[in-house]
């Protein structure tokens, strides 16, 4: 296969963040990201955040950058951001994949938003989670493709690393990540077959749409994607996580790992035939356990403990990583995931310490605002 002059080039990488809005007093969500917005508006921040399905959500979207310290910049600004317009309306933003507190989302308004409500009833209303999103840059669909193809049984580790929502209307759930749980009820949502080309790709999109169980491209739900509005792949398998150096971590991950199999694919080397069931177990497994227990090997699909998962996966992406300087970074972060836990045994441990669920999501909006904790392991006043 002939080599693209463009592929030595370091992919940029941009995130997507749907943030929480709660009570500083009660930790509750807050149906007022409208409110949020136009507060936003006409700012250097006006077209930064967006409004999701519910009103107690706010998103924000980074720019593409090359560099982890400069994505990790712009993920801190832009949370403090939506902080300080927030608390201007009487709110906090938490970086919660779930609600710990009992809620009933408010929709907002629009004639999508309306459909997307009328046609999955309950499914819909469910549909208070915060994901973390990643685009990593494409030299054109076909590559593209030969990635999604490429990448199936290795998402489950981001899921795994970004893990942040154990909680659901009040309860412990059992799980590192629900929202990924009440994600798949949506008839599009999760892992997919091989496409085989972009044109397979696109049929196939073009198939779910005529169903009419699906408005438009962008109620595909994949776990990664073609983006229809930029040249990326989106990989949407991640909770919204509790710190930004998280985030930073599932993005560098993602990048080295469509850029190795980028490279897997203009080597020749074929689409590992896996079936769905499998990638489906390994999904649940990840949401089950996050970064404390087994995980299904990404290439044998049998059992493993995380710390190997994760050696498995660097070892696979290794070379990529390396090529970004991120590959000592990488390693450091996940041997801290490792000992620390995630953003699920974060908010357990705040609960186990003695808190209530609402000032276990008050501590949560302070973490997600002021960037880090103290040295022993106490929120910063």
């Amino acid at each position: 296969m002939t080599q693209n002059p463009t592929q030595h080039r370091t992919r940029t990488v941009g995130v997507e963040e749907e943030l929480l809005l709660v009570s500083g007093r009660t930790g509750e969500p807050l149906a007022l990201s409208s409110a949020v917005l136009a507060a936003a508006a006409g700012g250097e921040a006006g077209d930064v955040f967006e409004k999701e399905l519910h009103q107690e959500q706010l998103e924000f979207a980074t720019r593409p950058v090359s560099d982890m310290g400069a994505l990790r910049e712009e993920i801190v600004r832009w949370r403090g951001e939506a902080g300080r317009h927030a608390r201007g309306v009487g709110a906090q933003v938490a970086a919660l994949a779930t609600s710990p507190l009992p809620v009933q989302p408010s929709r907002n308004l629009g004639r999508r938003y309306r459909w997307l409500a009328d046609q999955f009833a309950l499914t819909a209303e469910e549909q208070l989670t915060g994901g973390c999103h990643v685009h990593v840059s494409v030299e054109s669909d076909e590559e593209g493709v030969a990635v999604l193809d490429r990448i199936r049984t290795w998402l489950p580790i981001l899921t795994a690393i970004s893990a942040n929502s154990p909680y659901w209307q009040g309860k412990d759930t059992g799980y590192a990540s629900y929202r990924s749980r009440v994600w798949y009820r949506l008839p599009s949502a999760g892992p997919y077959e091989p496409f085989g080309n972009a044109a397979g790709y696109h049929a196939r999109v073009r198939d779910m749409l005529s169903t009419g169980v699906l408005r438009d491209q962008g109620m595909i739900y994949f776990d990664a994607r073609l983006s229809h509005n930029f040249p990326t792949v989106e990989i949407r398998v991640a909770d919204v996580c509790l710190e930004p150096d998280t985030t930073v971590l599932v993005a560098a991950l993602a990048r080295a790992l469509v850029e190795t199999e980028a490279r897997a694919w203009r080597s020749g080397e074929p689409v590992p035939r896996v079936p769905i069931e499998l990638l489906r177990l390994a999904a649940w497994q990840a949401a089950r356990s996050g970064p404390e227990g087994p995980l299904l090997d990404p290439r044998t699909l049998r059992p493993i403990p995380p710390e190997a998962a994760f050696d498995a996966f660097i070892a696979h992406t290794e070379d990529a990583l390396r090529e970004t300087g991120d590959l000592d970074r990488a390693r450091v972060a996940l041997k801290d995931l490792l000992v620390r836990g995630g953003g699920a045994r974060r908010q357990r441990e705040l609960l186990e310490g003695g808190m209530e669920l609402g000032e276990v999501v008050r501590a949560c909006a302070r973490i997600t605002t002021e960037d880090g904790t103290a040295e022993d392991g106490t929120t910063k006043e």
